[in-house]
């Protein structure tokens, strides 16, 4: 025989209080997941765009450019120091995710590590970007043998490896881009800046022939030569003792020159040259003869050297 109690009705207020119950412990849950820390996760369903070099001068405003325009980064520089420091602003001003590799780009496997690195970890990589490279005001004549072999690696060979292995991660998430930076002393010979005109003048000549390679395949390759960026001091004082108040008012600062780069390569514009003063003095460049481009260079290091010298004495 059943217990009569099973057919009691419950008293009316207890609904009540238990949907009162499961309504404070939804909002509980709400209030605990607002209070939680959003920390950006990776996410390989959006693009990324591989910067080498990114993380300050050029890099950097190259790097900020892109996150601006929502893709994920993967920055890669010798100091990890710096790197941390890109990932801390860019992950917290742009809500994208940045991977650091902290990587010395001129040694032989840098390359290849790196487009195993990618590889390995799924990378949906549709922009990569050969910044990294070494300037500075010293001649060829005053460099030790080490100086110039590790100018050629850094400047030429890791963006001619870096472009090869990526290669196929490029095709396979195509259209995609490559960036590489030059510089306007890549239009002419410079005396004072012997090897450093010599290589960025290889970066010029590379992305010429690789962009009619790579056309087939839907990947666009941009070259960057700005004039004077301003990145640091010595840049600035190299720049007025050698082209005066004109290279003053050419030189631009390195978060426009990454905008302007970025902007231009994504409409798939070969060679880049922001600036307006820049880009007149980039076309007198390339229609003069070299001759005379060579000696205005060689005039122009002679009097920062005089001036130099002058100064010390």
């Amino acid at each position: 025989m059943r217990n009569p109690d099973q057919y009691r009705l419950q008293p009316p207020y207890m609904k009540y209080l238990i949907i009162i119950f499961l309504i404070s412990g939804q909002c509980q849950g709400c209030l605990a997941q607002s209070n939680t820390e959003i920390i950006p996760q990776a996410d390989n369903s959006r693009p990324y765009a591989l910067v080498a070099g990114g993380s300050k001068g050029i890099g950097y405003g190259i790097s900020e450019a892109l996150a601006k325009r929502g893709y994920n980064l993967i920055l890669i520089a010798r100091h990890l120091d710096t790197l941390d420091k890109a990932k801390s602003i860019l992950e917290s001003t742009f809500h994208i995710h940045v991977e650091i590799l902290p990587i010395d780009l001129s040694f032989d496997k840098s390359a290849t590590e790196i487009a195993k690195w990618c590889t390995d970890h799924d990378i949906h990589l549709k922009v990569l970007c050969n910044v990294a490279g070494m300037g500075g005001s010293r001649d060829y004549l005053s460099l030790s043998l080490d100086s110039l072999r590790y100018m050629v690696r850094l400047n030429v060979e890791s963006c001619m490896a870096l472009s090869l292995v990526l290669l196929p991660l490029l095709e396979k998430n195509s259209p995609s881009y490559i960036l590489n930076v030059a510089s306007m002393a890549g239009f002419a010979p410079i005396p004072v800046k012997n090897m450093y005109s010599a290589t960025k003048s290889a970066i010029v000549f590379f992305s010429y022939s690789l962009r009619y390679q790579l056309k087939d395949k839907h990947i666009s390759v941009s070259c960057l030569c700005p004039g004077p960026v301003f990145t640091k001091p010595e840049i600035v004082k190299d720049t007025k003792a050698k082209l005066g108040k004109f290279g003053v008012k050419m030189a631009l600062q390195p978060e426009y020159v990454g905008e302007v780069a970025v902007k231009k390569t994504l409409k798939r514009k070969l060679i880049i040259v922001p600036g307006t003063l820049a880009k007149i003095s980039s076309v007198v460049i390339r229609i003069l003869p070299r001759r005379w481009i060579v000696a205005l260079y060689g005039r122009a290091g002679k009097k920062a050297g005089a001036k130099k010298v002058k100064a010390n004495s």
